[in-house]
């Protein structure tokens, strides 16, 4: 596959360099900030070679690739820092304007805004997804160690009655597996600076200064706390998500208000330290506190909803998860998860979303099974097999999507293994992608917990592959060769 070449095309059908924003990706897709979205040749995109899809979704295009994304975004960038490429594209990109204008600007009416508050609501959403985005991976990455680590403990502990949280191998590991969270406002400074365009190593110190020890401990003392005869509310700043990104957003105006007022002669070094004597005590006032009691908000209304119906809340994560995969939704509520397990240490959402990630595999799976097409076989068993490593797009644009049926048998299947979970109290303890690498994270919900964890899971997988089998589809012809057509004739 050229991807230098996907990427040009993909460039060209965007409206080129001139017309983009901004640029990041995920797993699997592209997500696109247009200046101008009538430009966009959305038919030309869907056909370019290994675009899955492409969606409209929270103020964003977001062009589905799959597991290559990152090849395909790395040589967009140098195309988008090359002039000379870019120069040659804006040709290419006019005359395909002007050729496709009138069903471009049809095929894209769904853009304009109808109304300002799902405009901004929308703006709300994309700017979460771009603050923690660039972090998943890291916590993934921490998440499976931490699986790793429960499942050893365990294992040592049962086995031979042997602690091993006291090893200094143990201890060390830990530290990788929880220092994610334990410094997440330094982490998150970073990412949002970049989203507000706020100075990130600024914005990274006030981070540091939440977590500073001097600081940590005085939260910790049982007397009133001041700061300028002021009270300070007493709060955990480490591990803390939404106070951070509140105080770099301010941050980003205080800074830019400096930055006009401040001779240059001073600037270098007045404007960081005028920012830095603003926003510590202003974050430790009102926006640190602010934070925290939407934090608790947030969890609190999703523990409630938990309360309510932990069945009802696992079925319709379990079976609507990968519906939202499709729009690019699912970015805007994974940072429930991420703020349950930075407060708590444990998360269920994203163990109800492992069964619908299961059941797209196992839908993907009967595709496979059932089909006798050549070409759509090999697209359903690759799509199955990643979708067991958490990456579900292939599956559900290759196969269950495209015929439609395997897709409602994936959401009901998703559906069960999600109530299974939620009956059983399954839960993580810690941020993970959902797959078979990350079932280890489960393991410490208990016995009953993760035997619900399994057992949705399984439910998920066979259930939909089964389901699929049975109920079947409309299978896609297979398409005769020159020379097949030649003999048949």
């Amino acid at each position: 596959m050229n991807f230098n070449k996907i990427a040009k095309e993909i460039l060209v059908n965007v409206g080129n360099v001139e017309n983009i924003k901004e640029v990041i990706h995920c797993y699997t897709r592209l997500r696109f900030t247009l200046i101008d979205n009538n430009k966009v040749n959305k038919e030309n995109l869907q056909k370019i070679e290994g675009v899955l899809t492409v969606q409209e979704s929270m103020d964003q295009l977001q062009v589905v690739i799959g597991s290559t994304v990152d090849k395909v975004y790395k040589e967009l960038v140098v195309l988008m820092n090359n002039k000379d490429s870019s120069n040659e594209l804006q040709n290419n990109s006019n005359k395909s304007n002007n050729e496709a204008d009138k069903s471009v600007k049809k095929d894209n009416q769904s853009y304009d805004s109808k109304n300002k508050i799902g405009n901004l609501f929308n703006k709300a959403l994309s700017t979460m997804s771009k603050i923690f985005a660039p972090v998943v991976p890291a916590l993934a990455g921490s998440g499976m160690i931490k699986g790793i680590l429960a499942v050893l403990s365990m294992y040592y502990m049962n086995k031979h009655g042997v602690d091993i949280k006291t090893n200094d191998t143990y201890v060390i590991f830990n530290a990788a597996s929880d220092a994610v969270f334990y410094f997440f406002p330094i982490i998150l400074a970073f990412t949002a600076a970049k989203v507000f365009k706020a100075s990130e190593i600024i914005s990274m110190v006030l981070g540091a200064a939440l977590c500073y020890p001097g600081i940590v401990a005085l939260m910790a003392e049982e007397r009133t706390i001041s700061l300028f005869g002021i009270a300070v509310t007493k709060a955990t700043y480490t591990s803390s998500v939404i106070p951070i990104i509140i105080s770099v957003w301010v941050l980003s105006y205080v800074e830019r208000f400096l930055n006009k007022v401040m001779p240059e002669v001073i600037k270098t070094i007045m404007v960081p330290t005028f920012t830095l004597l603003i926003m510590v005590p202003a974050t430790l006032l009102l926006f640190g506190p602010i934070g925290i009691y939407i934090g608790n908000g947030v969890n609190l209304l999703y523990q409630q909803l938990m309360s309510f119906s932990p069945i009802l809340c696992g079925a319709f994560i379990g079976g609507l998860w990968c519906v939202l995969v499709i729009f690019g939704a699912h970015k805007a509520i994974i940072p429930i998860a991420i703020n349950d397990v930075a407060m708590t240490g444990r998360q269920n959402l994203l163990a109800f979303a492992g069964a619908a990630n299961f059941s797209q595999a196992g839908a993907a799976m009967g595709v496979f099974l059932k089909s006798k097409n050549k070409s759509l076989k090999t697209v359903a068993l690759s799509g199955s097999i990643t979708a067991l490593f958490g990456i579900t797009e292939p599956a559900i644009y290759g196969a269950n999507l495209r015929l439609k049926k395997p897709m409602i048998c994936a959401v009901i299947c998703g559906a069960i293994g999600g109530a299974v979970m939620g009956y059983g109290g399954a839960f993580g303890i810690a941020f993970a992608n959902q797959g078979l690498l990350t079932i280890p994270v489960y393991a410490e919900a208990g016995v009953k917990g993760f035997l619900s964890y399994l057992i949705g899971i399984a439910i998920a997988f066979f259930g939909s592959a089964i389901l699929t089998y049975i109920v079947g589809f409309e299978d896609i012809k297979e398409e005769k060769s020159k020379s097949e057509v030649e003999i048949a004739a």
